[in-house]
């Protein structure tokens, strides 16, 4: 008893280091990221009720903001999963930096140019592209969530809120840039996720690299098709 009490006490400070060690950080960031991943998913099939119309569109907005209810206080479920993704998004962020300034710290001498040409282009911009996402969220968020830069403002209804401002091709452009680079992010993130988990093995590896690469695009085309059918008057 007391050998099994020794030997539970000495392997503690393992189990709460592990997050601090690169294999902790790597699996913060798979499941931060596979959070962020069902997130997306549901989105996308939300947005795609603006084919439906004005009426359907704004229904569904609403209901999102009822679910719950009386349980749940108005909004309360969207509540739960803001503080839920925001908490994923700062695990995920921290997780990389960390992972990156480790990396940095324990290779003071860049790689050859050789090694660095092998890499795909997503890993090697997979930093960048986080950026660039952030920064495309927060823009996300003022424009169509408060309305304030959208251009029909924060009394619109969720629809004209949409309507307004994927009618302007600067702002259709940038989106789809910044989707763009969701796709290459998610294509690579997404089969590091299956492989820090343990998933992926030299027999399953070219299927799990399909396998994110189909996600990734259906995941895009499916954000995409909203703003385009805006733009060319399908939606309006």
């Amino acid at each position: 008893m007391a050998t099994a009490i020794q030997e539970s006490t000495e392997r503690r400070p393992q189990a709460v280091a592990l997050p601090r060690s690169s294999v902790g950080k790597k699996a913060v960031m798979a499941v931060s990221g596979i959070v962020m991943l069902l997130y997306l998913i549901a989105h996308m099939a939300g947005n795609l009720h603006a084919f439906g119309g004005r009426a359907e569109f704004n229904h569904y907005s609403h209901w999102l903001r009822t679910i719950g209810e009386p349980a749940l206080p108005g909004r309360g479920f969207l509540v739960i999963m803001e503080v839920v993704l925001t908490a994923s998004v700062v695990a995920h962020m921290a997780s990389a930096f960390l992972l990156w300034r480790q990396a940095r710290r324990a290779r003071p001498v860049r790689y050859q140019r050789r090694r660095r040409v092998r890499q795909s282009y997503a890993s090697r911009t997979m930093r960048w592209g986080g950026v660039i996402i952030a920064l495309f969220v927060v823009w996300h968020l003022l424009d169509l969530t408060f309305g304030t830069v959208n251009p029909a403002g924060s009394a619109a209804t969720p629809y004209d809120r949409l309507v307004s401002s994927f009618q302007n091709p600067a702002i259709t452009a940038f989106y789809a840039l910044a989707l763009v680079t969701l796709g290459f992010h998610l294509r690579h993130g997404i089969w590091s996720a299956l492989a820090t988990l343990g998933f992926s093995n030299h027999r399953r590896e070219r299927a799990l690299q399909a396998g994110a690469t189909v996600v990734a695009v259906l995941l895009t085309a499916g954000f995409l098709l909203v703003p385009a059918a805006i733009l060319v008057r399908v939606v309006n």
